[in-house]
C-alpha cells in the first residue's frame, strides 16, 4: 500500500456537487489522501477545470470517506500504528469542527455535523466504527482517545434518526445507515471500554431499529420501496454492515427472509456477465459504486450465498483495475455463524409485482420491463420502458443518473425522453403507477393508464424459442402523435427496407439484431437522431430512434435476436393483433398483442 499523506482539516459538503456544470460528468477525484483540493481546480474529462466552494466541499466528502474506508482496511491488515494515529487525528478534528449541525446544509437536508447531510456522517461513521472494532479485537490499550469520537458519532446518529422517525420516515434509506452507524460505533466503544454492548435493542431490535426499518422499507417482492437498483443495494449493504458478528441463525426469521429476498432481487436483475441495470436514480457507472458492489457481494455471500452474484463482483473488480483496494477480500468472518442455505438461481421470467419490474431471459438477451410505482424522489418518468442487455453489453440500458447537483442533466435523465418508453404528442409522462395484467413462464404483460390523460398503453414482452418479442399497443380517445422510443447505450445502425420491417443492429461485446413493424395501414415514421448516451457521460452521443404514428390506436411490434442465437429470424409480420415470427428452419410462432 502506498504511503499515506494528509487528512483534510475542513468539514465536507455534498458529494453530488462534484460535477462539471458544462458537461454534467463527475469530476476527477485526484489524490484524495493529500488533504488538499486539486491545484488549479478539479479536472473534467472534457478539459474543464472547476473550482468553487461547492465543488471543494464535495471533494472534501470524497476525501474523508476515502480515508474512513482506508482506515478500515489498515485495521484489517494489521497496520495498527498508522490506523490508530489517523483515527486519533480524526477524533481531534471531529471535536474541533463537528460539535453541532452543519450550518451550510441546504434547507431540505437532514443536517449532518462533519458533512452537510446526516446520511453522509452515518456512512463515514460506519467505516470508523468498524475500523475501531477490528483494532479492539486485538487489544485496546491505545484506543481510549477514540471514545469521545465514537460516543459523539453514536449520539449524532441517534439524534438524526429521531428527527427522521419523528417525521414518519422510518422507511427512508437514511434510517438504514443511521442504524448501521449506531450498530458500528456503539459496539466499538463498548469493546474499548471492556464492556458488553447493550445497544442491540436501540439499533437492531427496537421500535426504530434496523429490523423495524427493513420490515417497512422492503416490499413483499424483495425490493426496497423506491425500486432503484442503487438504493436497494445501498440499504442492503447498510444492513449487512450493521449485523457484524451476528449469528445468521439468531437473526429473526422474517428479517432473514427480507435480506434473502433483497439478495434474490440483485441476482435476478444481474446479467450473466455481472451488469446490474441502474434502474431509477443511481449512477450508471463510477469507481466508488464498483467498490460498493464488491463489498455488498462479499458480505451477502457470507449470509445468503447466491452464485448469480459472483459475476457482479468479477465485473466490478475488472472495472476498478488498479483502483481495487481489496477491502472486500478482508471481510471473511463478518458473521458469527455459518451462512444460510444457498439461494436458487432465477428462472426464465421473474416478476416483481409490487415494485413493478420484470426480468425476461431469451437466448442471449436479458430484458427488463419497468411498470411499477414512480419511486418517490428517486423515480423516473419511465413507465413501460424496456431495457435490453447481453451478457456483458448494455444494448438499451436504463441510463442511470448524473450527480444530483446538476439540475438540468438530472431532469433530463429522469425524463421520458431519455428512456426506451412511449410518449404522446412529444410530452412527458406524468408520475404514475402501471399495473401487471398477466404473466406466465414465457411472457409478461403490463399496462399504464395515467401517464397521459385519456391514453392506455399495454406492453407485452414474450420469450420465443431463440428471440424476444416486444408488443407495445397504445390507444387514445382521439388521434394523437404516439411515439415508441429506442434509446441505445451502444452503437446502433438502422436500415429501412423497400418492404417489410425496419432493421436495427446493436453493437458491443455481443451483437443484437432487431426487426420493427407496426399496425398495418397505420403509417409509422422512424426518425434517427443523435442524443445523450448513459449518464456517466452526457456528452457521449448515441443514435436514438423514435417510431411515431398519428393515430387513435397503434401497435409497435419488435423482435430481437442475439447474433449468437439461432435459427435466424427471417420473417416478422403483424396482422391485426397477431405477430408472426418465421425462422430459417421453417418454423413459425404467433404472439397476440395483449396476451
Amino acid at each position: 500500500m502506498a504511503p499515506l499523506k494528509g487528512i483534510a482539516r475542513e468539514r465536507g459538503g455534498w458529494w453530488h456537487a462534484y460535477v462539471c456544470p458544462a458537461h454534467g460528468v463527475e469530476l476527477d477525484h485526484g489524490d484524495l489522501f493529500t488533504g488538499v483540493f486539486p491545484e488549479g481546480g478539479a479536472r473534467c474529462a472534457h478539459g474543464c477545470r472547476v473550482d468553487d466552494e461547492k465543488v471543494r466541499g464535495a471533494w472534501l466528502v470524497l476525501s474523508h470517506q476515502a480515508w474512513a474506508r482506508r482506515l478500515r482496511l489498515l485495521a484489517h491488515r494489521g497496520e495498527r500504528t498508522e490506523a490508530v494515529a489517523r483515527l486519533t487525528e480524526y477524533a481531534g478534528l471531529y471535536a474541533e469542527l463537528a460539535s453541532d449541525s452543519h450550518g451550510e446544509a441546504q434547507e431540505w437536508m437532514l443536517r449532518g455535523r462533519l458533512f452537510h447531510q446526516a446520511l453522509t456522517d452515518a456512512i463515514w461513521a460506519v467505516n470508523i466504527g468498524h475500523a475501531v472494532t477490528t483494532l479492539a479485537g486485538q487489544r485496546t490499550d491505545d484506543l481510549a482517545p477514540l471514545l469521545p469520537l465514537l460516543d459523539s458519532l453514536e449520539q449524532a446518529a441517534l439524534d438524526a434518526r429521531g428527527v427522521l422517525t419523528g417525521q414518519g420516515l422510518l422507511a427512508s434509506n437514511y434510517t438504514a445507515w443511521l442504524n448501521a452507524a449506531g450498530a458500528a460505533t456503539g459496539p466499538a466503544a463498548a469493546m474499548v471500554r471492556g464492556q458488553e454492548w447493550d445497544g442491540a435493542k436501540q439499533w437492531l431490535e427496537g421500535e426504530h431499529g434496523l429490523y423495524a426499518h427493513l420490515r417497512v422499507a422492503v416490499a413483499d417482492d424483495g425490493w426496497e420501496w423506491e425500486g432503484s437498483t442503487y438504493y436497494h443495494g445501498f440499504v442492503l449493504r447498510a444492513a449487512l454492515l450493521a449485523l457484524r458478528s451476528a449469528d445468521p441463525a439468531a437473526i429473526p426469521s422474517d428479517v432473514v427472509g427480507v435480506l434473502a429476498g433483497m439478495t434474490d432481487v440483485l441476482a435476478a436483475i444481474a446479467t450473466p456477465g455481472g451488469i446490474l441495470p441502474a434502474l431509477h436514480d443511481g449512477p450508471y457507472r463510477r469507481h466508488p459504486l464498483a467498490l460498493e458492489w464488491l463489498e455488498l457481494v462479499a458480505l451477502a455471500q457470507q449470509l445468503v450465498p447466491s452464485p448469480a452474484l459472483v459475476a457482479v463482483a468479477t465485473r466490478a473488480r475488472a472495472e476498478l483495475g488498479a483502483q481495487d483496494d481489496g477491502l472486500d477480500r478482508e471481510l471473511d468472518g463478518w458473521f458469527a455463524g455459518p451462512p444460510l442455505p444457498e439461494r436458487p438461481g432465477p428462472g426464465a421470467v421473474t416478476v416483481f409485482p409490487q415494485t413493478g419490474h420484470a426480468v425476461l431471459r431469451a437466448a442471449g438477451i436479458h430484458a427488463l420491463l419497468d411498470f411499477g410505482p414512480h419511486g418517490g424522489s428517486h423515480g423516473h418518468r419511465d413507465k413501460l420502458s424496456l431495457y435490453l442487455y447481453g451478457d456483458s453489453t448494455p444494448w438499451q440500458p436504463d441510463p442511470g443518473q448524473v450527480p444530483y447537483a446538476h439540475l438540468e442533466f438530472r431532469d433530463l435523465y429522469a425524463s421520458t425522453e431519455a428512456h426506451p418508453a412511449f410518449r404522446i404528442d412529444g410530452a412527458e409522462q406524468a408520475e404514475c403507477t402501471g399495473s401487471l395484467l398477466g404473466t406466465d413462464g414465457a411472457s409478461v404483460t403490463a399496462e399504464v393508464t395515467e401517464a397521459y390523460e385519456g391514453v392506455r398503453a399495454v406492453r407485452r414482452i414474450a420469450v420465443g424459442d431463440c428471440y424476444l418479442v416486444d408488443l407495445l399497443t397504445v390507444s387514445a380517445a382521439g388521434e394523437r402523435r404516439i411515439t415508441a422510443q429506442l434509446r441505445p447505450g451502444t452503437a446502433l445502425d438502422i436500415q429501412l427496407q423497400a418492404a417489410g420491417p425496419v432493421r436495427t443492429t446493436w453493437y458491443g461485446d455481443e451483437t443484437l439484431h432487431g426487426w420493427h413493424t407496426g399496425t398495418p395501414g397505420v403509417p409509422v415514421r422512424p426518425v434517427a437522431v443523435p442524443g445523450p448516451g448513459p449518464a456517466d457521460d452526457p456528452q457521449r452521443t448515441r443514435t436514438r430512434v423514435d417510431f411515431t404514428a398519428g393515430a387513435e390506436r397503434v401497435t409497435f411490434a419488435s423482435v430481437y435476436q442475439a447474433a449468437s442465437a439461432g435459427p435466424a429470424v427471417v420473417g416478422v409480420r403483424l396482422d391485426g393483433d397477431v405477430l408472426t415470427v418465421e425462422l430459417a428452419d421453417g418454423s413459425t410462432a404467433r404472439f397476440r398483442t395483449e396476451g
